[in-house]
């Protein structure tokens, strides 16, 4: 009877992460869900391998395992370097389909791109160089999610204000940065510029990422008004994590 539970507990969990697998939003159902999931599979088969001494000791070894890469010491996150991985990632996801509230490849939306490439960023940043703080900012992005309007609102310090605001086709690039965001004045979208007066988008007029340029390109969001915000880890900010730790919840 016990064996048969623990089978049924097994099939939901691995159901659970099949389905998170594909699952492209980044909400409740999976920063929930997936924690779930993985605990669902992790005891079942902890159940069916317990008279197993050695499988039993490396099932419980497995969690202690998985924390150790959030334990490691802080150091510094060089901000040029971390910006040249999230440009890499920001012109990886171009062509990507657009989806609301989506965050992966399988599809993603306008507040998702920056999201996803700054925190495919860190958790290269953190394998590379073993950094501890690379996989604390990581996990504090990925739990904490962040609409455009958030963006624009500096939610948790992630974003700051740098200053500039208009109409994105006029605005003077040379006070830009590579990775700055343009979130419109309503808090409805948000663009990144790359650098070389190119921005990226995960534009819903084509339902997909492209990547223009205002002074060819007719794309009416290059018409909206904007408020440009920075990374606080792109300006500094990521000594500042390293220093203080993020942002309370």
């Amino acid at each position: 009877m016990i064996r048969h539970g623990h089978r049924l507990v097994l099939i939901v969990g691995l159901t659970g992460l099949a389905a998170l697998m594909v699952w492209p939003y980044h909400n409740g159902v999976l920063r929930y869900g997936l924690p779930f999931a993985l605990f669902a599979v992790w005891a079942a088969g902890l159940g069916f391998v317990w008279p197993r001494k050695f499988l039993c000791m490396g099932l419980l070894a497995l969690p202690v395992l998985a924390v150790i890469p959030f334990l490691l010491p802080t150091k510094p996150l060089p901000a040029d370097q971390l910006r040249e991985r999230y440009l890499s990632e920001l012109r990886s996801m171009e062509g990507v389909p657009y989806v609301w509230g989506g965050e992966s490849h399988r599809g993603i939306d306008c507040s998702g791109l920056p999201r996803r490439a700054l925190r495919d960023a860190l958790w290269a940043e953190g394998w590379e160089h073993s950094n501890g703080a690379a996989f604390r900012a990581w996990a504090s992005q990925w739990w904490f999610d962040t609409s455009a309007k958030a963006l624009g609102e500096n939610y948790r310090d992630f974003t700051q204000p740098i200053g500039v605001r208009g109409q994105l086709r006029d605005l003077d690039f040379t006070t830009l940065t590579s990775g700055d965001l343009g979130i419109t004045a309503d808090g409805r979208h948000v663009m990144v510029y790359l650098g070389n007066n190119q921005w990226i988008q995960a534009d819903p007029g084509p339902f997909r990422v492209t990547i223009g340029n205002p002074a060819t390109d007719p794309n009416p969001w290059f018409d909206s008004i904007v408020v440009m915000q920075r990374w606080t880890m792109l300006d500094g900010g990521a000594e500042r994590l390293v220093r203080d730790g993020p942002p309370a919840s």
